[in-house]
């Protein structure tokens, strides 16, 4: 080994370091920037989420009132909702996954727990009677 061999090492090391966080700032900037908009089948509702299935915009038809009634609306909103989260979910595992190494999260955090579990999960709250009283 000659003298200055470790500090090439060093070197190939620390440049590899600055290169995987280039990646990663890269890619948490593509997570910032990640929404889904979903679209009902008879075009009446679409909804956008956020990188954190958060709501971002909900759109109606003008004729949504005419055509659907309050609760088969509020079901439409639900289900885009939750389309529109597990797409989401979907781009964001994709553009994380060569970052997350093969751990087992089992293991770590308990029976049933992968690393879906710390992506956005789509909400399935059960439509209101709109009906006061009922």
């Amino acid at each position: 080994m000659t003298t200055d061999e470790p500090w090439r090492l060093l070197e190939q090391l620390v440049q590899e370091v600055n290169q995987q966080t280039e990646q990663l700032r890269t890619m948490q900037e593509k997570v910032r920037e990640l929404s889904a908009t979903v679209t009902s089948k008879d075009g009446m509702v679409s909804v956008t989420v956020g990188p954190r299935g958060e709501v971002r915009t909900v759109e109606f038809d003008p004729r949504v009132y005419r055509k659907l009634s309050p609760s088969e609306l509020s079901a439409t909103i639900v289900e885009q909702i939750g389309r529109a989260t597990r797409q989401v979910s979907g781009e964001m595992k994709e553009l994380m996954g060569p970052f997350v190494p093969d751990l087992p999260f089992e293991d770590l955090f308990g029976e049933g727990t992968s690393f879906e579990s710390f992506l956005p999960q789509p909400g399935t709250p059960e439509p209101r009677d709109p009906r006061p009283g009922a």
